[in-house]
């Protein structure tokens, strides 16, 4: 098993750095100048100032030596300082990282029980009116785009009937209070778990079918197991599996996903975070947060594997 982990952390570092080198390349085909963040549209820079504030920043050295410079000190844990306010891309980054972690964990954990268990439910009622009902709402959750629920969601439940906030991370000038995150919290995080929800429920749906129609089911009906033993312990945990697999790669979409919540529901996270980067044009904070994204994806790809020989103990890695 550790072998297993240390060969793929080894293979990890050079798909990092086609991540970061291929980010760095198209960072330079971007229209602009990140220098003009720096200024107000009516006060244009002098060129001298401009040239001095180049050099100061190194924007003036050849890209390949910008990238090599920037990976040098990324490896170190130094991401660079931000181009708007000279603020230090580390920072920046922590203090939007708790956020974003709680907003995904929580609609990823939505999406995961919620769905598996709706996915149980349509398996059981096969046929009958409950299993119809999930299953024109999981194509329904599914087709829906998470912008697009984003701005219904935030319009119907924060705008119309009042019931949630309409934005933000907790309630300006009230202390601290864990209810009151919770209710910013709530709505952004259904919203982002819903198209997680409609998939988990199809595979589980789908794996659950396929293995109740094995062999080794079969002969756990005929000893007299009730059937909930049989569904919980003998074919739940093996239709996981591919459920897992889904969630490891389902965490790509959910990073792009949090982009738009965040952005619709002002959530003080990295998606807000990185979207002010990209309209400045702040190279260091796009570099170091596409770094950042990169390993957590890597992270959580391994993590998928190894619960594969938690869930059925025989998968073994060598």
């Amino acid at each position: 098993m550790w072998q297993y982990i240390l060969r793929r952390l080894l293979i990890s570092i050079p798909v990092l750095l086609a991540i970061t080198a291929l980010i760095f390349t198209l960072l330079q085909f971007v229209p602009g100048d990140p220098l003009d963040a720096y200024a107000p549209p009516d006060q244009p820079m002098p060129a001298s100032q401009r040239i001095a504030l180049r050099h100061a920043l190194g924007l003036d050295q050849p890209p390949v030596i910008r990238y090599l410079y920037w990976l040098g000190q990324a490896v170190r844990g130094n991401l660079g300082v931000r181009y708007q306010n000279f603020e230090p891309v580390n920072a920046a980054i922590g203090r939007a990282m708790g956020p974003t972690l709680l907003l995904m964990g929580s609609g990823l954990l939505l999406g995961i029980v919620v769905g598996i268990g709706l996915g149980v439910i349509s398996t059981v009622f096969r046929g009958a009116w409950p299993a119809a009902a999930i299953n024109i709402l999981a194509y329904l959750g599914i087709a829906m785009p998470a912008f697009w629920v984003g701005l219904v969601g935030l319009y119907v439940f924060a705008l119309v009937l009042h019931i949630f906030p309409a934005g933000g991370f907790d309630t300006p000038g009230q202390p601290f209070s864990v209810w009151d995150h919770l209710d910013h919290l709530i709505l952004p995080a259904v919203l982002l778990s819903l198209n997680y929800i409609a998939v988990f429920m199809r595979y589980t749906r789908s794996s659950l079918l396929d293995i109740l129609g094995l062999d080794y089911v079969r002969t756990a009906r005929a000893k007299g197991l009730r059937p909930r033993t049989v569904l919980g312990r003998h074919a739940l945990r093996n239709a996981l599996l591919p459920v897992v697999t889904i969630i490891g790669a389902s965490v790509p979409a959910l990073v792009g996903g949090a982009v738009f919540i965040e952005s619709i529901f002002s959530w003080p996270g990295m998606g807000q975070l990185f979207i002010e980067g990209v309209d400045a044009r702040d190279y260091a904070l796009i570099m170091g947060m596409t770094l950042v994204l990169a390993v957590a994806i890597l992270l959580a790809n391994l993590l998928t594997d190894l619960a594969y020989a938690l869930i059925d103990p025989r998968v073994r890695y060598g």
